[in-house]
């Protein structure tokens, strides 16, 4: 991967008072009241530029990417936003607490060089039309990169990881506490040396995009329409997969509206694949305990190499299946690889949700039969009190994709399914910021 520093730009305290309020979350995770939130917190607040607010009076001549790009341009006018003097590569890192533990995700933020898909830039999920045109749209207002794109090279000895970790001994250029109480700093690789270090390391890596697909894509849409030299290269926050601190949470399948559903007889068919454990209760104490039994037999399961799931569905029993012969996906999933069809999720959209229920890969696509639930903040208890209330008919648990699976399956020039992947934290807009044209 051909990799290299910049000038990136970025916000000024002395004019924006304090740049944490200027930096948001990905704009495709920010719902109306976060954006309201965002919009209070700073005039500078970067969710103006990567997700406006459409009016009923828009027009060719004023809408929301007319207004981002009026935005951006203003903040730099007004020197909010300001360029840095020398080129360098920047240091990404992020503190957060899962389940009582603490862990630093820390990456760097550089330039890497735009090419299609196969050589040394690996995708691992299928893009949808509507968010490449809404991205491109604004790209070209703009004419500059402020989200960014996540993505994962394999560095077992660490040397960047070294580089990065000395770096994050300074004071930050910015530290930020979101709303989860995930604590977002920057900081700056400038020695040339250490800078050239990096670059040689990545030369013979390939990449795999962790999150990001749409913006990808567009990208390298940008480069072919408009052949501007600088938009060959794409800002992106580069993490390794052997970083401690890389994790990937589950996301579980909330089903509702299904025909005649009757989960005894799902059971039966369930039992022809699986062994399945039945862990019943009685009241609240005696369903969180055996929410725990199923989640740590979960975890047990993976761990001893079985593809196992959670279920429930409102009657008073929690159940764990284990698939008895992962053999069988050979049949049901022969026009994918063997890598593939050893994924858990692989697992249950074809043989649970597609082959004993029907929901194929439109329904989960426009997701009538299917929610997607991250878990993560109390999500998870939501969607079982939401079975208990019957607007959803079953929950299934999984175990998460880890991220070795997600190299696997990118190698092998496969997309997984929908959703197979949450990298928890998101990474932030706004804290540097790559411009094309001024």
């Amino acid at each position: 991967m051909d990799v290299s520093a910049f000038k990136g730009y970025r916000y000024d305290d002395s004019v924006v008072g304090d740049a944490a309020n200027c930096v948001a979350p990905p704009y495709d995770v920010i719902d109306a009241d976060e954006q309201e939130i965002l919009h209070a917190r700073s005039e500078y607040n970067i969710v103006r530029v990567i997700k406006g607010i459409s009016k009923a009076s828009d027009s060719e001549s004023d809408n929301i990417y007319t207004r981002a790009a009026g935005e951006l341009e203003a903040y730099a006018r007004r020197g909010a936003i300001k360029q840095d003097d020398s080129e360098r590569i920047y240091v990404y890192a992020q503190d957060f607490e899962i389940g009582g533990k603490s862990y630093r995700r820390a990456g760097f933020v550089g330039l890497g060089k735009l090419e299609e898909y196969g050589g040394s830039v690996k995708p691992h999920e299928q893009t949808m039309v509507g968010p490449k045109a809404d991205r491109l749209y604004l790209m070209r207002a703009t004419r500059s990169q402020i989200g960014q794109i996540f993505v994962l090279y394999s560095d077992p000895a660490g040397a960047i990881d070294f580089i990065l970790a000395q770096a994050a001994q300074a004071e930050p250029l910015l530290k930020h506490t979101d709303g989860d109480g995930v604590v977002h700093q920057l900081y700056a690789v400038t020695d040339p040396e250490e800078i050239q270090t990096i670059v040689e390391v990545m030369k013979d890596k390939q990449i795999c995009i962790a999150d990001g697909h749409h913006r990808y894509e567009t990208a390298l849409n940008y480069y072919r329409e408009t052949k501007n030299p600088a938009a060959a290269y794409r800002m992106m926050t580069f993490v390794n997969t052997h970083n401690e601190g890389l994790i990937v949470l589950p996301t579980h399948r909330l089903v509702k509206n299904i025909i005649d559903f009757r989960y005894p007889e799902f059971l039966r068919q369930m039992k022809k694949y699986f062994d399945v454990a039945r862990l019943s209760f009685e009241d609240e104490s005696g369903k969180e305990k055996r929410y725990q039994e199923m989640t740590e037999g979960l975890a047990l399961e993976m761990e001893s190499g079985n593809h196992a799931f959670g279920m429930y569905f409102a009657d008073g029993v929690f159940y764990l299946a284990t698939l008895r012969d992962v053999a069988m996906m050979r049949e049901i999933a022969a026009d994918h690889s063997e890598t593939w069809r050893q994924l858990d999720v692989a697992i249950l959209h074809k043989l649970i949700l597609e082959k004993m229920l029907g929901i194929d890969e439109a329904a989960l696509t426009a997701q009538t039969n299917v929610e997607y639930i991250k878990d993560f903040g109390t999500a998870t208890q939501r969607a079982v009190e939401r079975v208990d209330a019957q607007e959803a008919q079953a929950l299934f648990f999984l175990n998460s994709t880890r991220a070795q699976e997600v190299e696997a399956v990118a190698a092998t020039g496969e997309t997984m399914p929908q959703k197979s992947t949450f990298f928890y934290p998101k990474i932030f807009s706004g804290l540097v910021m790559n411009i094309l044209e001024s």
